[in-house]
């Protein structure tokens, strides 16, 4: 869900400052841990909705958990979703399935079976059971130290669409974490890079150890416990409870918290300020095990994310700064080279809170170190005098506009009417809905850190009048003015109407 407006005059955002993030018990919770507590807003309205919905899913097919803020859940519906929760589980516990790993090891190879369809390991008393699924007959002891060869990757991208680091970013990611003299990775949500360090420390040509904390509970059928714990990464939430907190705690603590480094690789859609604050709270975690003299207060981290989510991730962390290392992914045939890649490359970077020049970029690749930034930048990225510093972000070279006073995409023009650069063919003034303060129409400042936002007038229950609403009357004769007072209205009916059979929808379950 998003913070931003729609055609429509209406939007979404989500509410951290609230119980729904900082008691766990206090919220309900759906299959997926703790719901978040959201607001929606409708262009127009003294007042925005609040809502508990998913955290992890952005599609209601696949989470339909919705809970009005202040409403008490009926008891049938409490039981109906404590089925679906169940439903949803893993068949085996974590131990169980550590258990079955090893007498699946004990097998013979001929004896070694994987079902396909299941995404499961079995033993010989299950054969029978998966008769009608496709079953791979032999599995090799290097397959098992690589389970994203054997496991089909997730593909909705409205849930937990998987895409897996390619081979040349995860030897890029090796050789930096060791040049970089970390003996241990917290991989968040990214398997790929994990099975390499515990295939490479099994067969003992590296120290280097991880663990993986992923949504994705296939996983717990290969690693330990100590190498693995079914993490949401969206409301920071152990599905396992205190033991797998426990051995995550004991991970971050080794050493006295020092040489490790996190390396994360969140879903592309979901929301940053919820992926910021989660982090935070990892870094808690991570510093009660620091001594009080020390002035360490983030964890050295690597965030993989796509370029045009800068401004968001710098707004919630500001200490990141963005890589030009263009990551690349094996089963994405646009995030990789190839026939079908973009142009540009790959728009995913790195962004981390580690010194810039302390990360060296492969220079075979066409990366060189800026002395004036103080970093390594691709080979497209020139220094711009006038801005001091490489400005380019997308794979092109960027020029300078003396009007705007900044580097701007090479395509782009400066638009008298707009009063800044924009594509060639735009509308003007087409964005203008989307800029600034959704309340008070300050340019300066979003809805959420409008000062009128929680006043008596927001609240009073007054109707308030939008700016583009209001310009549109006063330029309208009064004939023309109650025909776009009527489609205003319109929109609000359908939007109520979609609201009203979601909530008959849910008071079904």
């Amino acid at each position: 869900m998003s913070d931003r407006l729609t055609s429509a005059g209406c939007g979404v955002e989500v509410c951290l400052t609230s119980e729904s993030v900082e008691d766990k018990s206090s919220v309900p919770h759906c299959p997926h841990g703790p719901t978040l507590l959201f607001e929606r807003y409708i262009r127009g309205a003294p007042s925005g909705e609040k809502f508990y919905a998913c955290s992890a899913c952005r599609d209601r097919k696949e989470c339909s958990f919705y809970l009005k803020y202040g409403e008490k859940m009926s008891e049938a519906r409490q039981e109906a979703w404590a089925d679906i929760t169940r439903a949803s589980q893993p068949l085996y516990t974590h131990k169980e399935f550590c258990k079955r790993l090893a007498e699946f090891q004990a097998l013979p190879m001929s004896k070694r079976r994987f079902c396909e369809a299941c995404s499961l390991l079995l033993l010989p008393g299950e054969w029978g059971e998966h008769k009608q699924h496709h079953v791979l007959q032999t599995v090799t002891s290097d397959q098992l130290t690589r389970p994203t060869h054997l496991l089909h990757p997730r593909e909705n991208k409205k849930t937990n669409a998987q895409y897996l680091f390619s081979e040349k970013t995860v030897k890029f990611f090796l050789s930096q974490i060791q040049q970089l003299g970390y003996d241990r990775v917290l991989c968040v949500g990214v398997p790929r890079l994990h099975e390499t360090i515990q295939s490479r420390r099994a067969a003992g040509t590296s120290q280097l150890d991880s663990l993986l904390l992923d949504i994705d509970h296939r996983h717990a059928q290969f690693y330990s416990e100590e190498h693995f714990c079914h993490y949401n990464m969206f409301n920071h939430h152990f599905f396992d409870g205190d033991s797998a907190r426990d051995a995550c705690l004991q991970f971050l603590h080794r050493n006295h918290g020092d040489g490790i480094v996190m390396v994360t690789d969140p879903p592309f859609g979901g929301l940053v300020e919820v992926l910021c604050h989660c982090m935070k709270k990892l870094y808690e975690l991570w510093r009660k095990g620091l001594p009080d003299t020390c002035s360490q207060t983030e964890l050295p981290t690597l965030w993989i994310f796509p370029y045009f989510m800068e401004h968001r991730i710098v707004d919630g962390l500001p200490s990141f700064k963005m890589l030009d290392f263009k990551v690349e992914y094996e089963n994405h045939p646009l995030y990789q080279e190839g026939p079908k890649s973009k142009k540009r490359g790959s728009p995913v970077r790195i962004f981390t809170n580690i010194p810039t020049d302390r990360v060296v970029l492969p220079q075979e690749e066409g990366y060189r170190f800026c002395g004036l930034c103080r970093r390594y930048v691709a080979t497209e990225n020139r220094h711009c005098q006038k801005c001091n510093c490489c400005t380019s972000k997308d794979g092109r070279t960027y020029v300078h506009c003396d009007l705007c006073q900044k580097c701007v995409k090479p395509a782009w023009l400066h638009c008298e009417v707009c009063e800044r650069c924009e594509p060639k063919g735009h509308v003007c003034s087409q964005r203008s809905h989307l800029v600034g303060c959704y309340i008070c129409g300050d340019p300066r400042h979003k809805r959420r850190d409008c000062p009128q936002r929680f006043s008596e007038e927001r609240y009073s229950g007054t109707k308030r009048m939008s700016g583009k609403r209001k310009r549109n009357m006063e330029g309208n004769n009064e004939t023309s003015g109650p025909v776009k007072q009527q489609k205003c209205s319109s929109k609000k009916r359908k939007v109520k109407r979609k609201q009203k059979q979601s909530n008959r929808r849910q008071q079904q379950l």
